[in-house]
């Protein structure tokens, strides 16, 4: 008993385990990009909506013809890069997180109805699973926007409307497994009733699922943000975001290669970072793989 009892692990040495293999590099650049897009109020040396045109296509500080003044140049319209830069942050992932929010709540739910009820409820929920999934994403999103009209809520319910079909496949298979267990029999024995049954025990069980999911999908709701905003179907300007810049400066690739260059970069940070620290915490949550 006594080697027994020194051979369970202690809360620090659980603390260990799990944060073993964590992807330090990207958890630092998904904190940074948090805390520049919550305090860019604070810390923006400039408006990202304010325009000089005097001042227009300057060049970053360390080339010829730039200035302190703004550090990452200025673009066709004298704005500063950097501020725009801090202020599209907030706005992509603004619009990107509560899209995973939404969508993964309806998408959950369908998902945990599907797999507890069966038969026709299942049928029914998956056809038009399937149909979604089968769309071209981009003209469907297109398609929502020049219907709802570009605004800042219709991204989120466009990127949320194409991302839901993800999470109840998923979780609907994950369902399909859980309910044969005996303890989703012994809760139907003693009478619960089947939200009860889907809320306390069937959802706490597809939870680790649904939060890796959510994870992985933060990118591609940012490359998606992105690409409906460089197509003029995303925020509406003169809100900055990290698409809209991007298409700010295709025209001006050549002469100011600044303007695109920089927001480019911010979203393949964020979405290389969200994937990365997505892939830990996959191999965190599954035992196999963690004793792998």
């Amino acid at each position: 008993m006594a080697l027994d009892a020194t051979r369970e692990k202690t809360p620090v040495a659980n603390w260990k385990l799990a944060l073993r293999g964590v992807p330090w590099i990207p958890a630092f650049v998904l904190v940074t990009m948090v805390l520049v897009a919550i305090f860019a109020d604070f810390i923006a040396p400039h408006s990202p909506t304010e325009t000089s045109l005097p001042h227009k296509l300057q060049p970053p500080f360390w080339q010829a013809g730039g200035s302190t003044t703004y550090l990452l140049g200025t673009d066709a319209l004298g704005r500063d890069v950097l501020s725009r830069l801090m202020f599209g942050a907030r706005y992509s992932l603004i619009v990107s997180l509560a899209a995973i929010v939404v969508g993964t709540s309806f998408g959950a739910a369908l998902g945990l109805i599907a797999g507890y009820c069966g038969g026709w409820v299942d049928s029914l929920i998956m056809r038009a699973t399937d149909v979604m999934l089968s769309l071209p994403v981009i003209l469907l999103a297109l398609l929502l926007a020049v219907s709802l009209g570009p605004s800042f809520i219709t991204i989120i319910i466009i990127v949320a409307a194409v991302l839901w079909a993800r999470y109840a496949r998923i979780i609907r298979g994950e369902v399909l497994y859980w309910k044969t267990q005996d303890f989703v029999a012994l809760a139907r024995v003693a009478g619960a009733s089947g939200f009860r049954i889907i809320s306390r025990h069937l959802f706490p069980n597809v939870l680790n699922t649904l939060l890796v999911l959510a994870t992985m999908q933060v990118g591609w709701a940012i490359i998606m943000e992105g690409s409906l905003s460089f197509l003029g179907a995303g925020v509406p300007p003169p809100t900055p975001s990290l698409g809209s810049m991007v298409s700010d400066g295709r025209n001006y690739i050549a002469s100011a290669w600044w303007i695109a260059m920089f927001p480019g970069l911010a979203i393949l940070l964020i979405v290389l970072s969200m994937n990365l620290f997505g892939d830990w915490m996959r191999d965190a949550f599954d035992p196999k793989l963690r004793q792998m």
